[in-house]
């Protein structure tokens, strides 16, 4: 059974959200993030990083949201929650993957985090103004991307792992002064049919998650 280290609202979530969409048994271990239990010793054998979220599948720890959940896709490929290997269509969601995580997901992280890279508290703020700039810019290319079919997932007509990743990110603008990824016209449609999934509601009640959703 996998094991998913976890703390509500974080970057858990997407593989959270993945286990219950590929309807498999798993154990939810809270590693909450409030009470620094990601810093403790125990934890950081496991993950060095002292991150959320890390996943154990019998001898194999993995962290990193991205290879967690591609990892999870790959176990139970017959799910079909990515496209099949040797594809173009694995290359393009390959592509929007490592966008998510690499460009959007640390954009966001600076966004949140400023201090971990400066020390004086106007260059923070200036560092914070920018990031959030620069989210919004990046959430025009995702409103393009779903602008750019008829479907009614992120690749197209098939649900898949990008959704969940992307669900996630958006999520957290939620609070943003000014416009949030839900006040963009393809994206608002996209959450909401998001939120309908099952998956997802059942996450956001074991996760206590609390309004606004998205």
């Amino acid at each position: 059974m996998y094991q998913l280290y976890y703390s509500p609202s974080t970057a858990s979530m997407a593989p959270h959200i993945l286990l219950e969409e590929l309807q498999q048994p798993f154990e939810l271990v809270l590693t909450d993030t409030a009470t620094a239990s990601h810093k403790t010793a125990e934890y950081l054998k496991l993950n060095p990083n002292g991150l959320i979220p890390t996943l154990v599948d019998g001898d194999l720890v993995l962290f990193e949201t991205a290879a967690i959940c591609l990892h999870l896709c790959d176990q139970h490929a017959e799910k079909g929650f990515m496209p099949a290997v040797g594809t173009a269509q694995r290359g393009e969601a390959y592509k929007w993957l490592f966008w998510l995580s690499a460009t959007l997901q640390s954009s966001l992280i600076l966004y949140f985090y400023p201090e971990r890279w400066v020390t004086a508290a106007q260059s923070a703020a200036e560092i914070k103004a920018q990031a959030q700039a620069k989210v919004l810019s990046l959430l025009e290319q995702l409103e393009q991307q779903m602008a750019s079919h008829c479907g009614h997932w992120f690749l197209g007509d098939e649900f898949s792992l990008l959704d969940i990743y992307a669900m996630m990110l958006c999520r957290w603008t939620r609070n943003f002064s000014g416009k949030k990824a839900r006040d963009f016209p393809f994206i608002a449609l996209w959450l909401q049919r998001m939120l309908a999934r099952p998956a997802v509601q059942k996450v956001y009640a074991r996760e206590n998650i609390q309004p606004p959703l998205v």
